[in-house]
């Protein structure tokens, strides 16, 4: 069974799935734990053997009523707003020691949890049958391009919503870029977002999946470029929205990952996740 990936502006989320899959979506890089769940879309069977009551709201992130991210025609989305006035970057490639300890920690944004994520920090194999797409593709593997000098992933959960079926959990890969590469993560992602708009396809990992559109949101000023977008998964009928906001400071980038595996409405990622993680970056 090919999976298929209908990317829009929002969606219904997923209301069933298996635990095992669900566990590895909260805890994995982006395009791992996405075709991990398309795999078991398909096929129906657990994998994981573990709670999935618990690890299905633990992997949504779903932001309270009310506030769902706004919606903008493809043709029409706002211009990213000019970034927050702050002291100059280093702009040195920072070494993984480095962005872990630039990274956020419980306590930097009211009722945030800061944890390392568990169960490893691999990432995925999506190709896009395109070339214009792959800074997409390799944006859901979880594995920003240029590729990164340094990684370090982080799961940060609303702890204030905890035992909520839309707890807010998100996933963060906080990158370093050597020879000025970080500015070409977000810039790809802008060409890519407007030239892949009525879609694309990837192969590898679990199996092919298919996009049908691409578009961009609104993003926070924060550092010295920030750019943000929304695709949205089809599993067995049930989409399942993802937003990603990218923001760079000097050499080095932060991605916001958030996806909602409970409900109809667009996950949100707090502004201030991405503002005081930006602020951190020397």
């Amino acid at each position: 069974m090919d999976d298929t990936i209908e990317v829009i502006e929002v969606g219904d989320g997923m209301t069933t799935r298996t635990a095992g899959t669900a566990r590895r979506i909260a805890i994995a890089a982006v395009a791992a734990a996405l075709t991990t769940v398309l795999a078991a879309g398909c096929e129906g069977d657990d994998k994981g053997g573990r709670d999935g009551k618990d690890d299905a709201r633990k992997a949504s992130a779903a932001p309270s009523p009310g506030t769902a991210a706004p919606s903008a025609p493809a043709d029409s989305a706002p211009a990213d707003p000019a970034p927050a006035e702050s002291a100059p970057s280093s702009g040195r490639t920072l070494t993984k020691a480095e962005l872990a300890k630039a990274a956020l920690v419980t306590g930097d944004v009211p009722h945030f949890v800061v944890s390392p994520m568990q169960g490893g920090e691999e990432t995925g194999t999506e190709q896009a049958d395109k070339q214009e797409c792959r800074p997409l593709a390799a944006m859901i593997n979880g594995a920003p391009e240029p590729v990164a000098a340094a990684t370090v992933f982080r799961t940060l959960v609303d702890a204030s919503e905890e035992g909520k079926e839309t707890q807010t959990v998100v996933t963060e890969i906080l990158t370093s870029h050597a020879n000025g590469s970080a500015a070409g993560v977000l810039r790809s992602l802008r060409t890519a977002v407007e030239a892949c708009a009525g879609g694309f396809t990837t192969h590898g990992g679990e199996g092919p999946s298919t996009y049908a559109a691409v578009r961009r949101l609104p993003a926070p000023r924060a550092g010295d470029d920030a750019f943000a977008y929304q695709v949205t998964g089809a599993v067995g009928g049930a989409k399942v929205p993802l937003v990603f906001h990218v923001v760079r400071r000097g050499a080095s980038v932060a991605t916001f990952y958030a996806a909602n595996f409970v409900d109809a409405r667009t996950p949100e990622v707090p502004a201030a996740l991405v503002t005081e993680q930006a602020a951190k970056l020397p």
